[in-house]
């Protein structure tokens, strides 16, 4: 069913779907539509009462008291753009750029901002050729909005800068001529809402809270596998511990795990007569760990939701034909969490790797040093469990939270600023050094479960041993592990292993 702009309520999930997974889907309804017809009539009438208002007729940030004149105002939208869009550093991916289209389409069909419907249009007409704006992800502190990501993307609808249109990337003008579609000729106020707003930060974090979920998920699943690599006991996910300290998240981390053990293990029931008591803090603590990292998800995923489904430009009109300036373009709801996202997930990349050392530690489990039979003659496990150790002091340089610093800009007119594009891209990067980090430690976990052959895990844990061996051989004797890794990650990033372990 397609979404209704400016009517149904956008959340991560359904914007990871339409821009992540599939092409979107949506439609303009006529209510949406009239809606923005009718604030764009105030910003007409307030333009023809001839009073000052900011970002309408005159300059921007330490600018705002210079008024222009009327001959000027298309002018300085377009002077707006041009000055704005100086990002530095790596393009954001395709899927980035999608959601940035769809949330401002989404956004402006609230009315607030006071666009027009041609820049509506526009947006709608690039959403359906698939004419995506190349937008550097360097160069926003996240204060009046998104400055410099969302003025690329502004550049393109003006027909202006580079684009990927067809699989290449062309200059704006040349894909508009091949698509059909004509660019926007911005009028007062319209440059001004286009490059304010927080959605590059809320885009960005929109994707991560789903990367997250699919790997904090997976992180239960491969420990489960890692518990029974190591002849670990069961004892500490009994439902009644977790029911004595009912923390959801924590609840739900240990339900997952006994889930992977309710059929008849041989592993397990190998060791059930052993003298150990208790296992580390790293397999035992498993569901307060993960669990804890859960409960901030969900904090996290609401706090976004809200944003997606928020106007954050500046200045907004509203019924009574007034038109105020505010600061809801500034990022801090973002920021603030985007960085506990980071440091929680972190923390799931922290508990892996030292699963990772038990297992390739002889002293504490029993099994071959370095998971491998020649150890000496051949390294086995020895490095990748290195690279899972450099991700992981990575994470914690990357975990510190960007939120908490500041710096003024704009002549001091913009004297506090969020951080929160950092706060956001510094999470997905985070993420995807995790992916890697439960990649090392599910090989290494089916690395284990070779060495305690002729016993078998469970049917459903054989089920994605078999799947991960479908891609990675044994390592009988050293090989390079580089593409396995690689690939395994992105397996598990893209929920391929969730998908296995519910199908079991």
């Amino acid at each position: 069913m397609s979404f209704q702009l400016g009517q149904d309520r956008l959340t991560t999930a359904l914007l990871y779907q339409q821009v992540v997974q599939g092409k979107p889907e949506y439609v303009l309804p006529a209510a949406s539509r009239e809606r923005v017809k009718r604030y764009r009539q105030l910003v007409q009438t307030a333009l023809d009462s001839g009073k000052t208002y900011y970002g309408i007729n005159t300059g921007f940030g330490y600018l705002s008291d210079v008024r222009i004149e009327s001959s000027k105002l298309n002018q300085l939208q377009d002077n707006l753009v041009r000055s704005h869009a100086c990002g530095v550093g790596d393009y954001v991916e395709p899927a980035v750029v999608r959601g940035l289209l769809l949330l401002r389409a989404h956004t402006f069909s609230l009315g607030y901002s006071g666009v027009s419907e041609a820049c509506l249009d526009t947006i709608l007409e690039f959403l359906k050729h698939d004419i995506l704006p190349m937008i550097p992800s360097q160069g926003s502190v996240g204060a009046s909005g998104d400055l410099a990501p969302l003025a690329h993307l502004a550049l393109g609808l003006i027909g202006e800068g580079r684009v990927l249109y067809q699989g290449e990337v062309m200059p704006a003008a040349a894909a508009l001529e091949k698509a059909g579609v004509k660019p926007v000729r911005l009028g007062p106020k319209e440059g001004l809402s286009l490059i304010n707003g927080t959605q590059f930060m809320a885009v960005e974090a929109s994707i991560a809270v789903e990367e997250a979920k699919v790997l904090t998920q997976s992180a239960d699943i491969i420990a489960a596998l890692s518990l029974d690599a190591l002849r670990g006991t069961l004892k500490a996910f009994d439902p009644r511990i977790h029911e004595i300290r009912p923390h959801s998240g924590q609840k739900q981390s240990a339900e997952r795990i006994r889930a992977m053990f309710q059929e008849h293990d041989p592993i397990v029931e190998s060791h059930a007569d052993c003298s150990r008591v208790q296992d580390p803090y790293s397999f035992r603590c498993v569901p307060q760990v993960h669990g804890a990292t859960y409960d901030t998800l969900g904090f996290v995923e609401k706090q976004i939701n809200t944003e997606l489904n928020s106007v954050t430009d500046n200045p907004l009109c509203f019924e009574n034909g007034e038109i105020l300036s505010g600061g809801n373009f500034h990022g801090q709801p973002m920021a603030l969490a985007m960085d506990f996202l980071g440091i929680a997930m972190a923390e799931i990349g922290s508990i892996s790797e030292r699963r990772t050392e038990k297992l390739t530690n002889p002293n504490l489990s029993g099994l071959p040093a370095f998971l491998t039979r020649e150890s000496g003659l051949n390294s086995g496990y020895m490095i990748p469990h290195v690279v899972a150790a450099a991700l992981v002091s990575e994470n914690k340089v990357l975990a510190h939270p960007a939120s908490v610093d500041s710096i003024p800009t704009s002549a001091d007119k913009e004297d506090h600023v969020s951080m929160g594009p950092i706060a956001a891209l510094k999470a997905r990067r985070i993420l995807k050094n995790i992916a890697n980090i439960l990649s090392i430690e599910l090989l290494a976990a089916c690395q284990g479960i070779d060495l305690l052959a002729p016993l078998q895990p469970n049917p459903r844990l054989k089920r994605i041993y078999d799947s991960v061996r479908a891609q990675a051989p044994a390592m009988d004797t050293d090989r390079s592990l580089h593409d396995e890794i690689k690939n395994l990650s992105a397996w598990i990033l893209d929920g391929s292993l969730l998908k296995c372990a519910e199908e079991a």
